[in-house]
């Protein structure tokens, strides 16, 4: 017990951590180990803040309260050696499930394979670990960013001058800047610039990037933002400059922050493609789950997105992400990694 304390302290010191304990053990119905023990998974996210981490979290934990497991969340705060150690602690632990949120492959690969060899199952989510025993939620990127680019060019027709808020080497932003890229060729587009940043003040420096970037290309008249956090960014760049009817944003992601950005009035972020956070992060932990059980939930885990522009939200009076879920079912939920002996979440 001295030992468990020691390493949860280190955790605290090492990244931001939380736990919630389960109120019973053994869940009813369910396949062994469910059925006789409390379980354990532990949520490591590489990001530390966000609306976007939020919500995922929140619905990590509607999800674990309804399974009856004991879970535990830690932050790296955008640390690739913290991230690693939180996975390493989760092992020393021992954890029957990890699940492991963004960060980079060639920091996790290794100490992922350790932890399966463990015994402990593992899942990721937006971080490709190229491993088959490993299942892969993904948010399909390639349906977000095509979904919210098609927008763009019915918007403004091909041939238009735009930019890119990108950061290489992180597998959401890597996949949905390469349809971007696609988007330039079909279509004709003029990239002017790419520029971006990942740390703890993403929204502030990336409006810094973005002023920069737009005093010196000022025929850019679309920029995509394929993270919410980027987007908030350039907004706060584009108002400050006063450029919002010129220049449009297309971004990725939603929360109710978000949502509020896009409907004030002459607001330049007009369209973004999302799913639910709080249902990724539900579906997260089932997929973990279904894996300790012995029922694999396959090694793609699909969500598929939804469009949202600045007209639907207006139009329909949407101003949080509960009307969202209200006035667009598909946003509300997600069929993926279930099974009929999982509870669902409660709302």
């Amino acid at each position: 017990m001295i030992k468990l304390f020691k390493i949860i302290a280190s955790a605290v010191v090492a990244g931001s951590l939380f736990m919630t304990t389960a109120s019973a053990a053994g869940l009813s119905g369910a396949p062994a180990p469910f059925d006789r023990r409390t379980i354990n998974i532990a949520v490591i996210s590489f990001l530390g803040s966000g609306d976007w981490l939020q919500a995922f979290e929140a619905g990590v934990k509607r999800q674990a309260d309804a399974l009856g497991v004991n879970l535990t969340v830690s932050q790296a705060r955008n640390d690739n050696d913290t991230q690693r150690n939180l996975v390493e602690q989760a092992i020393n632990l021992g954890v029957d499930g990890i699940i492991i949120n963004n960060g980079r492959p060639e920091v996790l690969k290794d100490v992922a394979q350790k932890a399966l060899d463990k015994g402990i199952k593992v899942v990721a989510y937006d971080v490709n670990l190229d491993n088959p025993q490993i299942p892969q939620i993904e948010q399909s990127d390639k349906d977000m960013a095509k979904l919210v680019l098609d927008q763009a060019v019915k918007d403004k027709g091909d041939g238009f001058t735009g930019g890119a808020v990108y950061v290489a080497g992180f597998a959401p932003l890597d996949r949905r800047y390469a349809v971007w890229k696609d988007f330039i060729a079909k279509h004709n587009l003029k990239e002017k610039a790419v520029w971006g940043v990942v740390n703890d003040t993403v929204p502030a420096s990336v409006a810094d990037q973005t002023k920069a970037v737009l005093r010196a290309n000022p025929d850019i008249s679309v920029i995509f933002t394929p993270w919410d956090e980027f987007a908030k960014g350039v907004k706060l760049a584009v108002d400050e400059l006063g450029l919002s009817g010129q220049v449009k944003i297309y971004g990725v992601d939603t929360s109710t922050a978000d949502i509020q950005l896009m409907v004030e009035p002459d607001s330049a972020w007009v369209a973004t493609a999302a799913t639910n956070a709080a249902v990724v992060g539900e579906v997260s932990v089932r997929a973990v789950s279904l894996a300790i059980a012995g029922q694999p939930p396959g090694h793609s885990v699909l969500l598929q997105p939804t469009l949202i522009t600045r007209d639907d939200l207006i139009n329909n009076k949407i101003g949080t992400i509960e009307e969202l879920q209200q006035k667009f079912p598909a946003f509300l939920k997600s069929d993926a990694a279930t099974a009929a002996w999982i509870p669902a979440a409660k709302n």
